[in-house]
């Protein structure tokens, strides 16, 4: 008898789950990516899908908008000094971290301070150098003061490594982050998934809309736009440019694009030779087919550049042309410096980044009238991550959107910049004056003088070739609601629904 009960019982339950199935579905969306996480510690994120988790377990003192402007996010307002070097953040008094404590002034200090140590090896370091001291006035109101005016401080605050971290908690984020934002941390299984669910004390008011983020890690992508058309997954992050033509004849699929100040390039490492010589970048640089790399890397969805700065900002230097490769031009710098005949070299292309294996291979051909012949070697992504980056003589890589003009820059280009030394360790002076009176400039008009003379000694003294800036593109079923693509290309879904 209690077994016929509890099949009764089981079937009674079974029918309510049918019943109700749907409902509870409409509750959890599901995305797909492509790449493991290597940290959940936001100081630390380095790729896309680990800012992805940033965005939505943590918050910033500040947000940026689709403009690129700081809103309040924990900070509620701000001030500066006439001279742009003491800014005050007034804290709102009702945001908790997700183990239920009140955001604090010495929570910020914190933060800053473990981007500022080196040991924590934070690619966002160099952003906050400018920091002479910070103090906590009072439990909610913190003060900066800076070594140089800075216009974009409040702006850096809304990047993806800035989010504001308890200071009780920092031995675990790597593997389990505690935040303030919409969304919390419920597990993560690499070559799975990750789990996040919502915020229930989350203090913007109706938001978020969705009870569950499961985050599929889905590395091919022909396999995460299949899971899109079967309704698998409801969201495909990045989808892979070869895909969009396919994904638009789905009428029961979006697709969502967006420009972006996002790039690829072509990383030659100046510490090593042939690249030590200038004339070797130069001769690289010059013989590249940037128009013809947006449609063989991005099939047009993108635009040439000379540097990462976009033919969209108002930084852009439209007095450099971007025209043919100079052949001829290229092969005498290359006589000069020793390389007549071109040399042999290997470019490593990260695997399961499909932009910038297409780089390298229209690198290869394109390199070879100059006699160089470029050997192809793919590498997987945590490999290239860990071996390549900053290690190899010629890679491809590529990074997405910053918040301001300087953070696109400075860090790249600087001597001393997080990501110079990681990527191609270069090394000009009249460079690194030019980028510190850049992001000390009192006015926009300074600004652009300076970063139109930048992008000048980019090109004549080149550490790598940007070939372009791409749009960033997503595609997801139409019963999910509320959802736009980013210029910063992570992914906001406080307002999003599914249907």
């Amino acid at each position: 008898m209690r077994k016929i009960v509890i099949s009764a019982v089981a079937l009674f339950a079974g029918a309510l789950l049918i019943f109700a199935g749907p409902a509870l579905a409409a509750g959890t969306l599901r995305v797909a990516v492509q790449s493991n996480l290597n940290t959940l510690d936001p100081a630390k994120a380095k790729i896309g899908e680990e800012y992805i988790v940033d965005i939505l377990v943590y918050s910033g003192l500040t947000r940026l908008d689709d403009q690129g402007r700081a809103q309040p996010d924990l900070a509620e307002r701000w001030t500066a000094s006439a001279d742009q070097k003491t800014w005050t953040f007034y804290l709102r008094k009702d945001a908790k971290f997700h183990n239920g404590r009140t955001v604090d002034a010495e929570d910020v200090i914190k933060t800053v301070q473990r981007i500022l140590d080196p040991a924590t090896g934070s690619p966002n370091r160099a952003n906050f150098q400018i920091i002479d001291k910070m103090d906590a006035v009072d439990p909610s109101t913190v003060r900066f003061e800076l070594k140089i005016p800075y216009a974009g401080f409040a702006d850096i605050f809304g990047d993806r490594q800035a989010r504001i971290v308890p200071r009780d908690a920092l031995a675990t984020l790597t593997t389990h982050p505690v935040g303030s934002g919409p969304f919390m941390f419920e597990s993560y299984e690499p070559g799975n998934s990750v789990v996040l669910v919502k915020n229930p004390h989350y203090y913007v008011p109706g938001v978020p809309k969705l009870d569950k983020v499961v985050l599929r890690i889905m590395p091919e992508g022909a396999a995460a736009v299949s899971a899109l058309e079967t309704g698998e997954v409801d969201l495909l992050w990045n989808l892979p440019l070869e895909s969009i033509a396919e994904v638009k004849k789905n009428p029961e699929l979006v697709v969502d694009s967006v420009p972006t100040s996002t790039w690829d390039g072509l990383i030659m490492n100046c510490s090593q030779k042939p690249f030590t010589d200038t004339r070797v970048r130069k001769a690289v640089e010059m013989a590249i087919d940037k128009k013809a790399m947006v449609q063989l890397a991005l099939f047009g969805n993108g635009t040439p550049t000379h540097t990462m700065i976009p033919p969209s900002s108002p930084f852009y230097d439209d007095d450099i042309k971007i025209g043919a490769p100079d052949i001829a031009g290229a092969k005498k710098l290359l006589a000069e410096a020793g390389y007549a005949d071109g040399f042999d070299i290997t470019l490593y292309v990260p695997a399961g980044r499909p932009t910038r294996e297409r780089l390298g291979l229209g690198a290869r051909e394109m390199l070879k009238p100059l006699g160089i012949k470029v050997a192809i070697q793919e590498v997987p992504w945590d490999k290239f991550i860990s071996d390549i980056e900053g290690k190899a003589t010629f890679f491809t890589d590529g990074f997405f959107s910053r918040p301001t003009i300087d953070t696109s820059t400075y860090p790249f280009f600087d001597s001393s910049g997080s990501w110079n030394t990681t990527l191609w360790h270069y090394k000009n002076p009249e460079m690194d004056k030019l980028l510190d009176a850049a992001r000390g400039a009192r006015s926009e008009d300074e600004q652009a003088k300076l970063y139109k003379q930048f992008q000048v000694l980019a090109l004549e003294d080149p550490p790598g070739v940007i070939a372009y800036v791409q749009n960033h593109v997503n595609a997801y079923r139409k019963n999910v609601t509320g959802f736009h693509s980013s210029p910063m290309l992570w992914l906001d879904l406080r307002e999003v629904a599914i249907q």
